[in-house]
Order: structure tokens, then sequence, then C-alpha cells
């Protein structure tokens, strides 16, 4: 067992169903809640729950992730960063429509930018959030030793930023995603691209 040492945690917007444990982080979503400003113009939608802490100005937050429940169309756990309702960013590790498990991250800028990376053939993963200068970078890894690089990018916005979990069931009745694992260090990567 690992304690986790995190800062406070608190309920972004939507309070929901979670317990912060010496070694876990669950969280539960109910039915219809999702993160996505809809680049094809649906109306946003910001109600899944998500426990947050004020992120420094440097951090690299990693987690082994694991959903619960019996899994439909985009259930997910995720590590996300919110500074508001029009810059956010999730990386998940999502359920897609044809029944695989992937790594899948989006960034928002106004809109969603939607992105599947790679597929999961196992029940964990782990997730990787860093921030670098003005800059956020997105890792994932089947061991948590070995991280591969998802994306780099900014969010458009002077903000104060808060980063966490967050759990969404978009199209489903609930989600439970554990994370376990947890480790948050003061300083990035040295590079972002060799997999440390």
């Amino acid at each position: 067992m690992t304690k986790i040492s995190l800062p406070p945690l608190h309920w972004l917007s939507h309070e929901g169903a979670g317990q912060v444990a010496d070694d876990a982080v669950t969280l539960t979503a109910p039915a219809g809640t999702d993160w996505t400003n809809d680049a094809l113009g649906a109306p946003p939608q910001h109600a899944a729950p998500a426990l947050v802490f004020d992120a420094p100005a440097e951090l690299a937050l990693s987690a082994r992730v694991r959903v619960t429940t019996g899994r439909t169309t985009f259930d997910a756990g995720a590590l996300v960063l919110w500074a508001d309702d029009s810059h956010w960013a999730k990386l998940c590790f999502e359920q897609a429509p044809d029944g695989r498990t992937m790594v899948v991250s989006t960034v928002t800028n106004e809109y969603t930018d939607d992105c599947n990376s790679w597929d999961v053939d196992d029940e964990t993963v782990h997730l990787r959030v860093v921030r670098t200068g003005p800059a956020w970078a997105f890792h994932a890894s089947r061991d948590g030793e070995t991280w591969e690089f998802v994306r780099l990018f900014r969010l458009f916005s002077d903000l104060p930023v808060r980063v966490g979990f967050l759990a969404q069931a978009p199209l489903g009745t609930t989600c439970t995603a554990v994370f376990d694992r947890i480790a948050l260090e003061d300083t990035a990567p040295g590079d972002l691209r060799d997999g440390s």
C-alpha cells in the first residue's frame, strides 16, 4: 500500500460520490455526465464529478486507473485540468464505441479537440499530467515506468488551473473509476518524449 501525498481535494463544480482513502481515490459518475465542448456545436457538458486541487507552477501527477463497473460507450476515468468552462483538458481511460478501451485525450480552448491514442489490453493503465512552463503534457504507460508521449499543448487562459481526477458516464447509467499508485512530483520530466 502506498499512502497518497496530495494537497486537499475539493469538488470542482458538481459534487459527486467519491472517497479519498490512504491508497486510492474512487469516483462514481451518475448517468449522462461528461465534460465536452462539442466541436460540432452541441451544448457544452460539464457535469461529470471531479476532485481537484490547485495546480502549482510545475508538476507531474500520475495514477493507475481502472473502471470497476460494467462499461458502456465513453465511460472513463480521467486525469483532468480546468481553468474555466472554455479552457480545460482531460486524459482518459475510455471505452470506445466498438468496445475497445483506449487512451483518449481532449483539449478544450473554446471547443474540444478530441484524440484517440492507443488501445489498452489490460484492466488498468497509468496516466500522467505534466505542467512545465506555459505548457501541459499528457503521457500514458502500461507499467507505470516507461511513459508514452500523448500530446503537448497550452490552455489559452491566464486563469489559475486546478488538476485532479474525474469519472464520466456520458451514455451509461453510472461509472466508478479507481485511481491508485498516485504520485505527485513538483518537477516535470527533463525530456517529455524519451519515456522518462
